[in-house]
């Protein structure tokens, strides 16, 4: 049905939202400047809202590669303590370490496969492992006679060095080494164990160092064919900095360079057939190439008495070795070797062999 103009105006009024203002204006300039205002201000609040949930835009926040650098090589000097674990492979042989370092010369060292623990300290350097030992002892008789004597027990005095490794214990070797220009890559928001980090990467090494100040390092991992202080293929965690190792020097350690600190280790200077007649008693002089420290069970000397023409065995008898001589001392000990005529066998043949158990 048809309507007056005006009516259809006033529909017009009525669907009008909003004040009308004085100047005839639905909105008028100033306003939509508040409003817009307002309104940038409510996205601002909303970004900082969702940026409060989730990781700045464009590494804002993030530290810097130079104070990520410095302060890896800060904190590592400056801790006075630290613990290094993991593996690596020296001279073709893989080890797993597991070290305790106080500055600044104090070194708790327990390696794996041959076994060695070490001590070192200021007041010198202690170890104990009868496997690594024995490797790198002679192979004759008299070497591995000290080997047995030492047992498991701590010893000094040798050319053994624990493993040293400046550019991974060294703020100024982990810096020139693996930081700085060698870096070629970041990655942030990575784990080493529950810990937050950030790697850093370049041919030789990935280095994860905590994201938190003072950037710790906490993980270090050779790239294949990368060779640092004489390893390869190194993954080294560390850990526990500035906790109290209480590493003390051992007590009672056999010290090779002065042998009289070790158990006794005879060795056999002569045999005496004279009075092997019937019965056939045997002697023989010992002398005694190591100390009197007391071993899990006394010398002992076998002897044998041997058929030249047949090599077969006539007879045999031991004696014990009491008491002990000192170092560089000699004795003598003697048994008889029961059914045995020296007058039917004057031909025989008599060895003597000691036997020095050591520490266990």
């Amino acid at each position: 049905m048809w309507r007056p103009a005006r009516l259809a105006e006033e529909d017009r009024a009525l669907c009008w939202v909003g004040p009308l203002w004085g100047n005839g204006e639905d909105t008028p300039a100033v306003t939509r400047a508040v409003l817009e205002a307002g309104g940038r201000v409510a996205l601002a609040l909303a970004a900082l809202v969702m940026l409060a949930a989730c990781d700045l835009p464009f590494g804002l926040g993030l530290p810097t590669i130079r104070a990520l650098n410095s302060g890896a090589a800060d904190s590592l000097d400056a801790a006075k303590s630290l613990r290094i674990t993991g593996t690596y492979t020296e001279s073709d042989n893989l080890w797993t370490i597991d070290l305790e370092l106080v500055r600044p010369r104090t070194e708790h060292v327990l390696l794996r496969t041959p076994n060695l623990e070490a001590i070192i300290t200021d007041h010198g350097s202690y170890f104990r492992g009868q496997q690594f030992l024995a490797s790198h002892m002679g192979t004759d008789p008299y070497s591995q006679s000290l080997v047995k004597a030492a047992g498991d027990a701590w010893w000094t005095g040798l050319a053994t060095l624990a493993p040293d490794f400046p550019d991974f214990t060294e703020g100024s070797g982990l810096r020139s080494t693996f930081l700085g220009t060698a870096v070629t890559s970041r990655t942030d928001h990575v784990w080493v164990g529950h810990v937050p980090a950030i790697e850093l990467s370049g041919p030789r090494a990935d280095v994860f160092l905590a994201e938190a100040p003072p950037y710790r390092v906490l993980r270090v991992h050779l790239r294949r064919g990368a060779v640092v202080d004489g390893i390869s293929d190194a993954d080294l965690l560390y850990s526990d900095f500035g906790r109290d190792f209480a590493i003390v020097a051992p007590a009672g350690a056999l010290d090779f360079a002065d042998l009289s600190t070790l158990p006794p280790v005879y060795t056999v200077v002569s045999v005496d057939t004279s009075g092997c007649t019937s019965p056939c008693v045997v002697a023989a002089s010992l002398k005694n190439l190591g100390g009197r420290i007391a071993a899990r069970a006394p010398s002992t000397v076998a002897f044998t008495i041997t058929d030249p023409q047949t090599n077969a065995v006539l007879g045999t008898c031991s004696a014990t070795v009491q008491p002990d001589v000192g170092h560089s001392a000699t004795t003598v000990v003697s048994c008889a070797i029961s059914g045995v005529s020296g007058l039917e066998h004057n031909a025989a043949v008599v060895t003597a062999a000691a036997t020095n158990p050591g520490l266990a």
